[in-house]
């Protein structure tokens, strides 16, 4: 099946609405009853498929979690919390003392953290590269690959198929595609062993529920990661929230094409207006990731990043410039986020990324399924009055 018809059947299971109805109800409960002993013991001893404690499954849950399985085409599928409690708990799981990781030096602010900062104090050796520059000499020595392409929030690509080439067989690669989804770029195929997700962003779509997935490319790590690790860690996804996000699927591919058009509309704008001095976009030819992006991906996603030129009467540093600018606009909300219909606007120097290495001078835009006409103007008045 194609990808909308997976997006909104999944496995076509019964199981997840047990007396028909066409949306499956909300399981909104914490715990499942037993027929008797015999039969606890048998489910506890994994000799069948009935559900124990929504913490470790529950139909909801098992029914996104097999769509996005089939969206990614992977093994298997867990979903958490948050997609920070998906990224956090997938790097607890693969690592042991004295282990190494290897991080692309532009990843979201929270991630970095994670990365840079708690995973050290637990025996983890991380480094921070640009891995657009990776060599073989360079990337020895590490048992696990983190990375997000496009990145957040300077769009870096990543060319996946080379790095798998670089890393060999034995290094795991982790790639969040939150910015992609699969609709757009499918990481396991190009070499990757685990993709991540914020559910919380476009699969969801409408920003009203946090949530994040991990899809994983061998069946037999599911336990270990389910079981071992998400129930005890206990950043578990409720019901409800997977209910949205199941919800939020089956419009997916249809509003991802929406994200995609208005946002090449506003980068080719952004592009050829005298007042700004770069854009940041994997579907423009000028992007240094073009041709890598129209290799990897079926699309280039819906958020940009760009900066102004210098020299605007009045405003002396790349700072100002962006805030005033981001001030300016109207239709564009100041939030953190992405993947909502509503377009957003942040400076991630001052917010998503505080006190990393990204310059102060990029506004990122989330690009929402508003007018592009209406959304254009909003930056041309934002613009005209700096």
């Amino acid at each position: 099946m194609k990808t909308k018809t997976l997006s909104i059947h999944g496995l076509n299971n019964k199981e997840y609405s047990g007396n028909k109805e066409l949306t499956p109800p909300i399981n909104q409960t914490a715990t499942f009853y037993f027929d008797s002993i015999e039969e606890g013991e048998q489910t506890f001893e994994f000799e069948n498929n009935q559900y124990v404690y929504s913490r470790g499954r529950n139909p909801n849950l098992e029914e996104l979690e097999d769509k996005i399985t089939l969206l990614e085409e992977g093994a298997f599928a867990v979903s958490f919390s948050s997609g920070m409690g998906a990224i956090a708990t997938l790097l607890m799981s693969l690592f042991k003392s004295g282990d190494n990781l290897l991080s692309h030096n532009i990843v979201y602010g929270s991630s970095h953290n994670f990365i840079a900062n708690i995973l050290p104090q637990y025996g983890i050796n991380t480094t921070m590269l640009d891995l657009r520059k990776l060599d073989r000499d360079m990337a020895k020595g590490y048992e696990v690959i983190y990375l997000e392409t496009p990145a957040n929030p300077t769009l870096d690509i990543i060319d996946l198929r080379k790095l798998r080439e670089i890393v060999g067989d034995d290094t795991v690669i982790i790639v969040d595609n939150t910015f992609a989804t699969p609709i757009l770029q499918q990481p396991l195929l190009l070499g990757a062993d685990f993709v991540v997700h914020s559910a919380t962003k476009y699969i969801g779509g409408h920003g009203d529920a946090i949530g994040g997935l991990v899809v994983g490319k061998d069946k037999e790590f599911e336990s270990i990661l389910r079981f071992g690790y998400m129930c005890e860690f206990g950043t578990a996804m409720a019901p409800f929230n997977a209910w949205l996000f199941n919800r939020g699927l089956k419009t997916l591919e249809y509003r991802i094409k929406g994200h995609c058009q208005n946002a090449m509309e506003i980068a080719k704008y952004l592009e050829a207006h005298e007042k700004v001095k770069k854009v940041y976009y994997p579907g423009l030819p000028s992007f240094e990731g073009h041709l890598i992006a129209e290799k990897q991906m079926k699309n280039f996603g819906g958020i940009i990043s760009f900066e102004i030129i210098e020299g605007i009467r009045g405003i002396g540093s790349d700072e100002e410039r962006a805030i005033t600018f981001v001030n300016n606009l109207k239709l564009f909300k100041i939030a953190v986020s992405l993947g909502d219909t509503e377009s957003l606007v942040e400076i991630p120097a001052k917010m998503t990324h505080k006190g990393l290495d990204i310059k102060p001078s990029i506004i990122r835009l989330a690009v929402g399924l508003e007018d592009i006409e209406d959304l254009i103007e909003d930056i041309e008045q934002a613009l005209e009055n700096l």
